[in-house]
């Protein structure tokens, strides 16, 4: 590996790092918020009609987060194996991550704001997009760790 490759793998480590930061500090918040909805009894998240809202906004709270820890490990993964993040496998893992970061807590939060008849509304669409990608991102960095073949 050259400078520059261990640059380029240090540049995705940190990358990674401050966006799981990101994902853990704003989905910490929503679930603050959340909790506070419940403490304040606001009809509008607790009323029974309202229960889809409410299991699609702490579905929302919950991948959030769990996707700020998935950044996390990638960035603990890009620094043990740097030549992850000089191949395309890497490249592509890291961008489908970043989408699915963003596609899996909004579809979530959509399909809850506005909801119809007990069913999520339209935004929950997102999800199995986000879902996809996030297989994929975990795919791709398997394939990316596994040994060159010896020849």
């Amino acid at each position: 590996m050259t400078p520059s490759d261990h640059a380029t793998a240090e540049r995705y480590a940190a990358r990674h790092l401050c966006r799981g930061w990101a994902c853990l500090l704003v989905f910490i918040a929503v679930g603050l918020a959340l909790e506070s909805l419940h403490g304040l009894k606001v009809a509008a998240y607790l009323d029974l009609d309202q229960a889809v809202r409410r299991h699609m906004w702490t579905l929302a709270h919950a991948h959030g987060a769990l996707l700020g820890l998935v950044h996390l490990g990638l960035a603990a993964t890009v620094r043990a194996s740097p030549s992850l993040a000089t191949c395309t496998q890497g490249h592509v893992a890291s961008v489908s991550l970043d989408l699915a970061s963003l596609l899996l807590p909004l579809g979530f939060f959509l399909g809850g704001l506005w909801h119809y008849a007990g069913d999520p509304g339209l935004g929950v669409l997102l999800v199995p997009v986000g879902g996809a990608l996030l297989v994929l991102a975990a795919l791709l960095v398997l394939l990316g760790l596994r040994p060159a073949p010896e020849a």
